[in-house]
């Protein structure tokens, strides 16, 4: 497990001049394989990220979080806010493409089911600090989720809530059920510098 810090890819692309797969060699710790990840996050998204060093450990990483079966928070700060405590979003995504504008994942109900589970840890002076518990993993699935239900998350771009200080979104910890006589671990990411100042102003105590 790493805690990736926001603004970098986890995989090169196109446009990436660095990723994640740059620094792996680093975690080889005289190892045959150098570990590689089981899952994504987003580029501007800091936080857990898996990583599994044998073919074995990463096919039944990638089952486990197939199965919805690795428990996983985020920690978002939203412009708004719902009016209750705690509630579910259940919005079906589908990823469009257009050629003036590239792809973009959108509420659809002809898509792939997603639900995203939340609850409120604060709020003040118009943004709420909000835990997010993912039950599937759709591309950019809590970013959408939080836009469509009226509170998009500070930082986010594409959905209407920009930043200067970039985009409010913690993979704050990941739960690993144990396998093949493995125990159960749970691992927790601190909170990145350029969210402190939101976190703080709805009640985070650090």
């Amino acid at each position: 497990m790493i805690d990736k810090p926001a603004g970098l890819p986890t995989h090169p692309g196109p446009r990436a001049r660095a990723s994640v797969e740059d620094w792996l060699e680093e975690f080889r710790f005289g190892k045959r394989r150098r570990p590689e990840p089981a899952h994504r996050l987003d580029t501007d998204t800091a936080g857990c990220l898996v990583l599994g060093r044998t073919r074995p450990a990463l096919a039944a990483l990638g089952r486990l979080f197939a199965e919805g079966r690795i428990g996983r928070t985020y920690w978002a700060v939203v412009r708004g806010g719902p009016e209750a405590e705690a509630g579910e979003i259940a919005l079906p995504l589908a990823k469009v493409s257009t050629r003036a504008g590239g792809w973009r994942v959108l509420p659809d109900p002809r898509g792939q089911p997603a639900v995203t589970a939340w609850r409120v840890l604060g709020r003040g002076g118009g943004i709420t600090w909000l835990a997010l518990a993912p039950r599937t993993g759709r591309t950019h699935q809590l970013r959408v989720h939080c836009a469509a239900s009226g509170f998009p998350i500070l930082g986010d771009r594409l959905h209407g809530a920009a930043a200067e200080e970039g985009l409010q979104l913690l993979a704050r910890s990941v739960t690993i059920p144990g396998w093949a006589g493995r125990q159960t671990i749970t691992v927790e990411a601190p909170v990145p510098a350029h969210m402190v100042e939101a976190l703080s102003a709805c009640g985070w105590k650090g």
